[in-house]
């Protein structure tokens, strides 16, 4: 493979983070106080994707009831993605749209927060969590890009979109997860308060 196009994947990916840095800034630190706010009064945190977005899911539940960067209690984290028999048994029974939402109304509670990724903001299945998650009174962190999609309409004033301005799914991906990175450190800055050497 040629070297230069692989170099021009770096370059794209660092000049998104580096843009995208000043916009989602604002609501990455929204993001980190209400899942702050939500944990702290002993509610949870749900999250929901497909594919790539699937993984991201685990991997911020993973951080959360591991751990981050510090030693720490366990925080409830679930990811929607992970259990086989739910999700092929909803979606045979009912649809594949259903998946996450029908978790969410057997697990969501008032005061806990969804973490909805869509890199469309137009995945049938999320939008159905979001509004599951709406209707039982949680808050809503939707990661989205391009345009933000259905699921960017459909929050309210007290959810947190966090938009990447880009139509290319793999960098629209790089920076959700830095962003999950910045949430998870957040979190624990939150608890402990400053930096750790």
């Amino acid at each position: 493979m040629n070297t230069q196009r692989i170099l021009a994947h770096f370059q794209e990916s660092a000049e998104l983070k580096i843009q995208s840095a000043n916009v989602l800034a604002q609501p990455i630190s929204q993001a980190v106080e209400l899942m702050f706010a939500a944990l702290a009064n002993g509610n949870k945190i749900l999250a929901c994707g497909n594919g790539g977005s699937a993984a991201d899911c685990q991997h911020f539940a993973a951080e959360l009831v591991g751990r981050f960067e510090r030693e720490r209690n366990p925080l409830p984290a679930l990811a929607l993605t992970t259990d086989t028999s739910i999700m092929t048994a909803v979606g045979n029974d009912y649809s594949f749209n259903d998946i996450f939402a029908k978790q969410v109304q057997a697990f969501g509670q008032p005061g806990d927060v969804l973490l909805a990724i869509s890199t469309s903001g137009n995945s049938a299945n999320v939008l159905a969590a979001a509004e599951a998650a709406l209707e039982r009174e949680m808050r809503v962190v939707a990661f989205t890009g391009k345009d933000g999609g259905q699921l960017g309409k459909m929050l309210t004033d007290a959810d947190v979109h966090i938009n990447v301005p880009h139509s290319r799914t793999a960098r629209i991906q790089e920076v959700h997860l830095c962003a999950i990175h910045c949430i998870c450190d957040g979190i624990d800055v939150a608890l402990f308060g400053g930096d750790e050497e």
